[in-house]
Parts: structure tokens; C-alpha cells; sequence
């Protein structure tokens, strides 16, 4: 639950946001004519997309490209509110800034670069941290700022070592690109993502993904995940010492409780018996 949000626009377009959340949440960020850059202030949280499911600390940021995307905040024994910031890349802000450069900024590269999550440096958290002086006092804030602060973050992670990564999100704002239904499903089969998060996630509509998926797989998409999931289940109770929450986490359930009665309807026993008779 989002428990305080402000922002500054840029023309028609909301461009930064400080957004502060209550975990658990899991939270749909669709960036489909854009990038984003969101900054972590605290806590921990995990980014599911087409291409990525990865864990992001306090002080750690990610470069979004388009598409949709989920931020899955999952504190398991306590209420924890995160602090994000956020920042909108559209194509039109770029090609102002870069009207002379972006010709040269887009390169063909043999590998593409797979995470784009940006580790705790002392320049982007300075210039996060600077951010906080507008919040408190809007009335400085105007388009021009608002450019020369966009321009500072994209020169902040080209002299960051993350030019590879503002290469490939300019790249992806000014083409088009094809989601590979199979990638996305092997990426988050053990994500807590139902069907319709999967679908938004390959870009498509849930019925073209359930045509497509039962294509591919030659069975539904509900029934080939919870059979993977409890497979992968069955085996950590076999050769692992975690307990039955951990497991549940693990496999992608978020409620231990429904793992349980997931898990006894397909194998005919709770898992604690599934685990008790391995050892027999």
C-alpha cells in the first residue's frame, strides 16, 4: 500500500516520483513508451520483467526498459515501508537532450547486456540525495531543472560504468523488440507472478498467452507451473534442511499455509509427511 507519494511533471509527464510503500506488496510498474531509473532508498524488494528476477538492496537502483514490470516487496516477519525513487526516461525527453548524440550512442552489440540493476555507488546515491532539497522546496522545480537533472543521472551512469546499460536503454526506446514467451516462463517459474502478470510480461493479451503457452508446452499454464513447483518442492524436502516456509518461498508461494494445501492436493501428503517418509 503506497503510504506517501509526490512528484514533479515535465510538460504533460510525470518525470520523478518519491514514492514510500508497506510490504507485503507486490507492485506493477508498466513502462511501455518508456525507461525508468528507481533508486532504493531502504529495504529489499525483487524485479521480475521479461528478462530479469533479481534481488535489489538498500541503496541499489535499477534501469528499467520498456515493457511491464513487477517489484515484488516481501519482508517475511515484519512491516517494513521502502522508500523508492523513481525517475522517467520517455524518448522524448532523450532525443531533446541527446538530439546530436544518439546516432553514436546506439551501437550493435554481439551480447546483450542481462542485468541492468545498478550496485550502491556513492555518486548516484549524492545525487538521489540531492533530490530531497526539491522535494522540500518545489516551487525551485521547473523544465529546465528537470532536464539538467536527467542529463546529470545519464552522465552519472555512463562515468559509473554502466554505459553498456543507457546504450541498451536508448537502443530499446527507438526499436522494436521481440519477447520470447518460453524465456519469460523459464525466468519466473518459481516467481510469485500469477498467469495474467505473466501475460503482461510477454505483452500479450491473457487469452493470446493461454493459446500461445498451451502451443508451446502442449498443457495450461496454471497446471505446468505447479507441477514444476512442487517438483522443485519435493526435491528440497528431499535434499535440503529448509524448513517448510523457507521451501514455500522458494517455489513461489508467498503463503506457506496455501503451499501446504497445494502441495497435499497434488501428492497426497503434507509436506512435513512427504519429508518424514523420505527418511524412512
Amino acid at each position: 500500500m503506497t503510504q506517501h507519494h509526490t512528484y514533479f511533471k515535465y510538460k504533460e509527464f510525470t518525470i520523478i516520483e518519491k514514492m514510500k510503500v508497506s510490504s507485503p506488496l507486490k507492485y506493477e510498474a508498466h513502462f511501455q513508451n518508456r525507461g525508468c531509473f528507481i533508486y532504493f532508498k531502504n529495504g529489499n524488494t525483487k524485479l521480475l520483467s521479461s528478462e530479469h528476477n533479481t534481488d535489489v538492496k538498500a541503496k541499489e537502483a535499477v534501469l528499467l526498459k520498456c515493457g511491464s514490470n513487477f517489484l515484488e516487496i516481501l519482508q517475511k516477519n515484519q512491516n517494513e515501508e521502502l522508500e523508492t525513487i523513481v525517475i522517467h526516461l520517455f524518448p522524448e525527453l532523450l532525443k531533446e537532450i541527446y538530439k546530436d548524440e544518439i546516432p553514436t550512442a546506439i551501437v550493435t552489440r554481439s551480447q546483450r547486456t542481462q542485468s541492468l540493476k545498478v550496485s550502491s555507488n556513492d555518486l548516484i546515491t549524492q545525487f538521489v540525495d540531492s533530490l530531497e532539497f526539491y522535494f522540500d522546496n518545489p516551487t525551485f522545480v521547473n523544465n529546465d531543472l528537470l532536464e539538467l537533472k536527467i542529463k546529470e543521472l545519464m552522465l552519472l551512469l555512463i562515468q559509473t560504468n554502466y554505459v553498456s546499460s543507457v546504450q541498451e536503454l536508448i537502443t530499446d526506446l527507438y526499436s522494436t523488440k521481440s519477447i520470447l514467451l518460453n524465456e519469460v516462463i523459464a525466468l519466473h517459474t518459481y516467481s510469485n507472478l500469477t498467469v495474467n502478470d505473466l501475460a503482461k510480461l510477454c505483452n500479450m493479451s491473457l487469452s493470446s498467452f493461454k493459446r500461445a503457452f498451451r502451443n508451446f508446452y502442449n498443457d495450461s499454464p496454471n497446471n505446468y507451473i505447479s507441477t514444476k513447483k512442487i517438483i522443485k518442492a519435493q526435491e528440497l524436502l528431499r535434499l535440503s534442511e529448509l524448513n517448510i516456509s523457507d521451501i514455500a518461498y522458494e517455489t513461489g508461494f508467498n503463503d506457506p499455509l496455501y503451499f501446504t494445501r497445494v502441495f497435499k492436493k497434488r501428492v497426497g501428503l503434507s509436506p512435513s509427511e512427504f519429508r518424514l517418509q523420505q527418511t524412512k
